[in-house]
């Protein structure tokens, strides 16, 4: 494909910089372990364009550069705009990102991962309850499950936006596949992804030593409002 209309200095500069900042956030997924092999992705919007930014397919994670992010609009057709090498294709998650970006247009960034402990809960297809106040500060309840899916369309993609549709909680465990997290930057994502891990290894731990003791509503309620409203800087 030809490089877009759109495609202005000042966008040019958005996705360089958006892949420079996704060279990162992947780097990221390997150093809270979230991640094996080449498996896992990390996407980002162009604000202001039909475009997104995503993981190419199959590459080592110690040999990914901002140049080898690929470039695709929002139905993860890759575009050449002379962004790197067209060799490359997207990750084998784009339809699913790109279907989310879509349907949501207040998410800024996407990622899945196969992290160890909520795909455990993704395999047994079970939710992972509000037992911690970090949960009621980052999800604002629990953790949902999304529908069995098969990769290669925007299956996955329908059911993350099902299941997270007026959710608070910027993760799912799609159901015999593993977490996906969402928020308005790549960052908050990979943030979102970060935290699902831990809740799901806490939560796991906890309850193997005997019964959970659920958080009320409405201290969930309080804390989530405190956390996404008035904490930090």
């Amino acid at each position: 494909m030809n490089a877009p209309e759109s495609a202005t200095p000042a966008v040019m500069a958005a996705i360089a910089g958006i892949r420079e900042e996704l060279c990162t956030l992947h780097a990221e997924l390997v150093r809270y372990e979230l991640v094996v092999w080449t498996a896992g992705n990390v996407s980002a919007r162009v604000p202001g364009e039909d475009l997104m930014v995503i993981k190419p397919s199959g590459v080592d994670y110690d040999r990914l550069t901002p140049e080898a992010m690929v470039v695709t609009d929002l139905h993860g057709i890759p575009v050449d705009g002379g962004w790197g090498n067209p060799d490359l294709a997207p990750s084998s998650d784009t339809a699913a990102h790109a279907y989310v970006y879509r349907h949501m247009p207040e998410v800024g960034g996407v990622v899945h991962t196969h992290s160890s402990y909520a795909t455990a809960w993704a395999v047994r297809g079970e939710p992972i309850p509000c037992v911690l106040t970090m949960m009621g500060d980052e999800f604002g309840g629990e953790i949902p499950v999304g529908p069995f899916a098969l990769i290669g369309d925007d299956s996955i993609g329908r059911g993350i936006v099902e299941t997270l549709s007026g959710s608070r909680s910027p993760a799912v465990l799609m159901q015999n596949h593993g977490p996906f997290t969402i928020g308005p930057t790549a960052r908050a994502a990979v943030k979102a992804a970060v935290l699902c891990e831990e809740v799901a290894r806490t939560v796991h731990l906890s309850r193997e030593l005997g019964p959970l003791i659920p958080i009320d509503s409405a201290h969930i309620d309080s804390l989530h409002q405190r956390y996404q409203n008035v904490y930090g800087q």
